[in-house]
């Protein structure tokens, strides 16, 4: 029964990162779209997200009217992220496994840390908004380190089962 107790959660877990994922990776696709409803709605946000955003939606739309190609780049954002999550139904249908998959993606969040804080000054990103992208970094990486402890607890209990 626990070890029925345990593959719930652990599929509960993997399924959550996964639709994160491709969600994350879907919203990309339509950053203009995205930003001009924001822009729309300014006044919801506090003022000093307001000009960051008014900013950002100038220079994507710009950018997409003289250059749409540039935009491809975030396709190929999209893309990866739900490459990535198709990745995690090796631990989704076997976890034990597959632990590595869970590991991978710990360190893939704790990488998001440095990208952050080193190319967001160089791309003039505000802070701000680089501890938004640090918390995706932190919720994933929550995410997949109860799932691997999860795991390691299934392992020890299916040993224990086999013998």
């Amino acid at each position: 029964m626990k070890e029925q107790k345990l593959r719930k959660k652990i599929k509960s877990y993997i399924l959550f990162f996964m639709i994160g994922l491709i969600l994350s990776g879907i919203t990309a696709f339509p950053i203009e779209t995205q930003l001009e409803i924001a822009v729309n709605h300014i006044d919801v946000f506090p003022l000093f997200i307001q000009s960051w955003l008014l900013n950002v939606y100038t220079a994507v739309k710009s950018t997409n009217d003289a250059y749409p190609f540039i935009s491809y780049g975030t396709d190929w954002l999209a893309f990866a992220h739900i490459v990535i999550a198709v990745v995690f139904i090796g631990p989704y249908k076997d976890p034990v496994k597959n632990i590595w998959v869970i590991q991978f993606g710990m360190i893939a969040c704790a990488m998001i840390f440095p990208l952050a804080f080193i190319a967001g000054p160089i791309r003039h990103i505000p802070f701000y908004w680089q501890l938004i992208d640090c918390s995706f970094g932190v919720i994933g990486f929550l995410l997949l380190y109860r799932c691997y402890r999860y795991i390691k607890q299934l392992e020890i209990i299916s040993s224990t089962n086999v013998l």
